[in-house]
């Protein structure tokens, strides 16, 4: 089968793991090209990259040979790029979140919905080998009903992280550790348990930061079930925590830390998974992972465009994530 030919459009600090992955699978894509605005980013992508750099947005969207773009700019970008790719016939790979406001993401998901294209959103933790050996244990029933299921997100990230422009702001962001970082476990969680349906929350901003949006959250919720959970989310946590989801159910209990998996059951059998290593990002340097979620995440992607498999993370999930986002900070208010 020939590669699928993609382009990239925006050069900023996700762009290396996604330009690994690419590299990683060039028997079975290829990036054409990786679009900047700017010069200068465009330049330092081309002295670690192989692949060609274009200023000229026009042409790709004009471009019928290339078949799905990479959208890996900020959040406030993305529902116009999106119409484009869907009025050019391209599907798309985007990176999370999907918008700045739940009204954006929806219409996001339904640009792309009304066009009969893809849309893959980048929640690339869903590709842990603890996370997928979790959902197995999940989808077989080996955990009982769940009672509690809950989750932190413990990261670190000092003042000039929010010194750089617009960051953690509303218009360009729409919001902070929630929508930026927290997104990732959320949505995790929720693939694990469901979705709430009640919540309760304290949302602040700490003396830690100089920023507009929240870097500290708890909140406490209930589901349909009759489960319960918490969630505790801040970029306040010196020197970052790796994150950690809880699971509680009849038959056993499992916890996902990062790169770990231990599962527990009351049959007296064990599961333990990990070994990875690949990092969390939870510090100081946001990227300071492996690109391996990545690479699997884009054969994901590349399967679901030539062979019809079905995207682990679409855009349906992302809107999940970002109405529980939604409801955490209207209790808060």
């Amino acid at each position: 089968m020939a590669r699928l030919k993609v382009a990239m459009i925006g050069l900023g600090m996700a762009s290396g793991h996604h330009a690994r992955a690419l590299l990683d699978l060039s028997d079975r894509i290829e990036c054409v090209a990786a679009y900047s605005r700017s010069n200068a980013r465009r330049e330092a992508f081309a002295t670690q990259y192989p692949i060609q750099t274009s200023g000229d947005l026009g042409a790709i969207f004009a471009d019928r040979t290339i078949e799905a773009v990479l959208i890996l700019t900020p959040p406030n970008t993305h529902l116009e790029l999106v119409r484009r790719a869907a009025e050019a016939g391209k599907h798309i790979l985007l990176e999370k979140p999907l918008d700045i406001s739940f009204a954006r993401s929806e219409a996001i998901v339904r640009t792309a919905r009304e066009a009969g294209i893809l849309l893959g959103i980048v929640l690339q933790n869903r590709f842990r080998a603890a996370a997928l050996k979790l959902d197995g244990i999940v989808e077989s029933g080996r955990l009982g009903q769940l009672v509690e299921a809950s989750a932190a997100i413990r990261n670190w990230r000092p003042q000039s992280y929010y010194d750089v422009e617009g960051r953690g702001t509303r218009a360009r962001d729409g919001g902070g550790v929630l929508l930026t970082q927290g997104i990732h476990t959320i949505d995790l969680l929720l693939s694990y348990a469901g979705t709430p349906k009640e919540v309760s929350s304290f949302v602040r901003t700490t003396p830690i930061h100089r920023m507009e949006t929240e870097d500290l959250v708890t909140a406490a919720f209930s589901f349909e079930n009759g489960a319960i959970g918490t969630l505790n989310a801040t970029t306040c946590a010196y020197p970052g925590l790796a994150e950690r989801i809880e699971l509680i159910g009849t038959k056993g209990t499992a916890v996902f830390t990062s790169d770990r998996l231990e599962a527990a059951f009351v049959d007296g059998t064990s599961v333990s998974e990990g070994g990875e290593k690949i990092g969390s990002g939870a510090g100081a340097d946001p990227m300071a992972f492996g690109h391996e979620m990545h690479r699997a995440l884009m054969e994901n992607f590349i399967d679901a465009v030539q062979n019809g498999a079905a995207l682990r993370v679409t855009g349906d999930d992302a809107l999940k994530a970002h109405s529980f986002i939604e409801a955490i900070l209207a209790a808060s208010r």
